[in-house]
């Protein structure tokens, strides 16, 4: 059975997410104080829900702190959708977020679309234009070199990527990279793509553009 963590100071919304995933076959884990997580197995998990604003340590610490440690999804809960937080949360490691108040149909879509995306199969590695694509492993390399990309960076890579030429929306790429077919949110792109493009730039590489009105293509 799918593990899933969930972390939130607020019983309710505990209770919520248990009966919302529960009822779809997974297991899970509620945690109210973010301070026990540190000393979970937390590599028994597939997907991680962490709320943002939380007593103690707040979500964006609480991340840092376990990413090395849950190779895994985690989506952040939060009411807090300003461009700043955004951008922190998805650099420090996040692959997502759910605004509050959020339904539960949406929080389901958004856990099977994430759990969809580890579970796809992956056998080869290609190169694009001297970039290396080690499919099964998720891994980029330049010149020798590895990236290292979070795991919703890399989905957005390879995509554009394999498809290298073609122009895809923010709304298109969301869609494919986390199957989540309602309305996107177009902000999760955007960070995303300016942290492919500073850890590329480090690489010596520029391969995203932006075509203005329309979306962005990897050259």
């Amino acid at each position: 059975m799918i593990k899933i963590l969930a972390v939130d100071d607020e019983e309710r919304i505990l209770k919520l997410i248990r009966n919302a995933l529960e009822k779809e076959g997974y297991e899970v884990d509620a945690v109210s104080d973010p301070l026990r997580i540190k000393k979970m197995r937390l590599q028994d998990y597939k997907l991680i829900l962490l709320d943002v604003m939380m007593p103690g340590m707040d979500g964006f610490t609480l991340c840092e702190e376990i990413r090395d440690l849950a190779d895994c999804p985690i989506l952040f809960l939060t009411a807090k959708t300003e461009e700043k937080d955004i951008m922190r949360g998805l650099g420090i490691g996040g692959d997502d977020y759910i605004t509050k108040p959020f339904g539960i149909g949406e929080l389901r879509a958004r856990v099977a679309a994430h759990l969809r995306r580890e579970t796809r199969e992956k056998k080869q590695a290609v190169s694009v234009n001297g970039v290396q694509f080690y499919l099964k492993e998720k891994r980029v390399s330049y010149e020798g070199n590895e990236i290292t990309f979070t795991k919703s960076e890399y989905a957005i890579c390879e995509y554009l990527a394999l498809n290298h030429g073609q122009v895809f929306s923010k709304d298109r790429i969301y869609e494919h990279v986390f199957g989540y077919d309602k309305e996107s949110d177009n902000s999760v792109i955007t960070e995303h793509i300016k942290n492919i493009r500073a850890k590329c730039q480090r690489a010596g590489l520029e391969p995203i553009e932006t075509v203005w009105g329309i979306g962005y293509r990897w050259r």
